[in-house]
């Protein structure tokens, strides 16, 4: 009777065991998906802010419009040209009344400002050096009187997205190397808790592949029950961001999120089966002599 309270005991104890180190590498992968999540979007608002830079091409007074069209055409087929947009100069005038409040048209008789083109640039082409270098060439095209643009804007953009992007991923980092560390731990004393089975199968014979192979199986088994935890919790996080601050959630598309489902699944088989395999190896390779020592 006695002998049966015990099995039963330990059962429950390596049954608590395998659920705790379900549950543990639930919480990794949804932290490691919600890091992944933040990084991505980071990044995507990164581009769009680099993307919205204007850059702005005057014309030259009696430029013709054969030569304005031109203009346009070299643009639209340039590599790092994302958008362009003609202003003519009674837009432009619109435009700038509007911001100072004023009919300044009115009172000068007449309109100074000339046509341009509005270029923004895809984001890979946006840092300031090579914003130096498109300035540079469109300056030297006939028809453009002047490029302008906010410099400081530009290079405040870099510095910052820089330093915030580095911060993120020195987080991550971090974040992932702790969360590993713990999980192994927590793999290894479940794999503890068996000791003296993989010593028994030791004892008759059984050879390391036959010992390790249940075990990399159960461990695969629950990396898929920790994923669909994690997915869960992570859905309904994206869903809560999306209900709660849309402002923050304008970046997020179906395709990441499934990327980074998918990569939470294998990482969750990944580290569920590597660990195990390291800690099972652990315990066969172990002298019988020290299995009570450990």
């Amino acid at each position: 009777m006695a002998k049966a309270e015990n099995t039963k005991s330990l059962r429950r104890k390596v049954r608590n065991s395998y659920i705790i180190s379900t549950i543990s590498i639930a919480l990794v992968l949804f932290l490691l998906g919600s890091v992944g999540y933040l990084i991505f979007n980071a990044v995507r608002a990164t581009d769009l802010m680099k993307e919205n830079v204007a850059i702005h091409l005057m014309i030259k007074q009696g430029t013709s419009d054969e030569r304005i069209a031109e203009i346009g055409r070299e643009l639209g087929a340039h590599e790092a040209v994302k958008e362009v947009t003609f202003v003519p100069k009674a837009v432009a005038a619109e435009n700038f009344k509007e911001q100072i409040g004023s009919d300044f048209v009115e009172f000068l008789a007449f309109n100074p400002l000339p046509d341009a083109y509005e270029v923004k640039l895809h984001a890979q082409y946006s840092d300031k050096d090579y914003v130096r270098k498109f300035e540079k060439e469109a300056a030297s095209w006939n028809g453009i009187e002047e490029v302008v643009y906010q410099r400081a804007v530009v290079e405040q953009i870099g510095s910052n997205i820089n330093k915030f992007n580095l911060v993120l991923l020195l987080f991550g980092g971090a974040l992932l190397v702790i969360a590993l560390i713990l999980l192994n731990n927590t793999i290894r004393l479940t794999i503890y808790s068996k000791r003296y089975l993989i010593n028994t199968m030791k004892l008759v014979g059984a050879s390391k592949w036959f010992i390790m192979k249940p075990f990399l199986l159960r461990s695969i088994l629950h990396g898929v029950y920790a994923w669909l935890i994690a997915a869960a919790m992570f859905l309904a996080l994206v869903a809560g961001l999306g209900e709660g601050l849309p402002e923050v959630t304008f970046l997020a598309e179906s395709r990441p999120v499934y990327y980074v489902l998918c990569g939470m699944l294998l990482l969750g088989i990944l580290i569920s089966a590597l660990f195990t395999l390291f800690a099972v190896n652990k315990f066969v390779r172990m002298n019988t002599t020290k299995i009570n020592l450990y």
